[in-house]
């Protein structure tokens, strides 16, 4: 890695934010932005294309989002490493990241030292999160977890809670708040919720859910 610079791919569908970390990772010294894409379908193309060393990846974005961007970088190029750096910190996408083959998961508003460290690592075959996605990844593993069977085992463990406050009658902003969540990540829950269960509204949803016994918690 000394001799050459480690090239970087940046996919985020802000404007403002690709400049900024492309100026960034430039001005690290062995860094070198190779391109800056604006969707995921662009990410996958210009990654097979230039195969760099790294992708920072943002998770929401037109199209072929992130993570599906990610699953289908890692099996093409098992040697490109996949480092997301996104607002969304609920456990979902997190590990949802983690599953599509990202090395590390980062928030938006992170130091330059930490991204820094971060690409290193990345590249290098670690895996790294910042620092409140660190505890939460290590809570989760070892925290047991039930075998019984659950209700629509498709659904992520958020999108079963949603779904069951959906069923109970909450409404999106209700559940946003009670879950420490944004109404856009609500709603990005309740898209995939209706295309897992193959429902076309919130009320075929909330038939389903019910029927499986589910909502019959309190309506706030």
């Amino acid at each position: 890695m000394d001799e050459k610079s480690i090239t970087v791919l940046i996919a985020d569908d802000h404007p403002v934010v690709r400049s900024g970390l492309k100026a960034l990772i430039n001005s690290i010294g062995d860094f070198e932005v190779v391109a800056d894409v604006a969707d995921g379908e662009s990410a996958i193309r210009e990654t097979q294309l230039l195969r760099p060393d790294v992708v920072m990846m943002d998770v929401q974005m037109p199209g072929v989002d992130g993570l599906e961007a990610t699953r289908r970088i890692r099996a093409a190029l098992p040697d490109t490493a996949v480092l997301m750096l996104t607002m969304f910190d609920d456990d979902d996408t997190v590990f949802a990241a983690m599953q599509a083959g990202a090395r590390g998961y980062l928030l938006k508003g992170a130091e330059q030292e930490e991204i820094h460290r971060a690409l290193r690592a990345v590249v290098a075959g670690e895996a790294i999160f910042g620092p409140g996605i660190a505890a939460r990844v290590l809570g989760y593993f070892s925290t047991p977890r039930p075998n019984a069977p659950v209700a629509f085992p498709e659904l992520t463990p958020r999108e079963r809670e949603v779904l069951d406050r959906v069923a109970a009658g909450q409404r999106n902003a209700v559940i946003a708040k009670e879950l420490f969540l944004s109404p856009k990540t609500v709603s990005n829950h309740m898209s995939a919720i209706f295309a897992k269960l193959s429902v076309a509204d919130r009320a075929e949803a909330i038939i389903r859910a019910r029927d499986s016994g589910l909502g019959r918690g309190s309506a706030s």
